[in-house]
C-alpha cells in the first residue's frame, strides 16, 4: 500500500489514526486530510515529539496497515 491510498481513504482511515492517536482532534483530522506532512506536524504539536520522531511513528503505524 503506498500514501495514496490512505488520502483516498481518509474517511476510512481517521477512525485508524484517531485510535491510535487519541489526542488528535476532529478538527486536526479535517485539517490533515489524509496529507502525511500534516499528520506528522499534528503529531508533534500535540505530543511533543521530535519531527523524526513523528515521521517514525507515522511509518510504523502505516506499516501495519498492509
Amino acid at each position: 500500500m503506498d500514501w495514496n491510498r490512505v488520502e483516498g481513504n481518509w474517511k476510512e482511515m481517521k477512525g485508524k489514526v484517531k485510535e491510535k492517536w487519541g489526542k488528535l482532534t476532529d478538527d486536526d483530522l479535517t485539517v490533515i486530510n489524509g496529507n502525511r506532512d500534516q499528520l506528522e506536524g499534528a503529531l508533534q504539536r500535540r505530543y511533543g515529539y521530535a519531527k523524526d520522531q513523528a515521521r517514525q511513528d507515522v511509518d510504523t503505524w502505516f506499516s501495519t496497515l498492509h
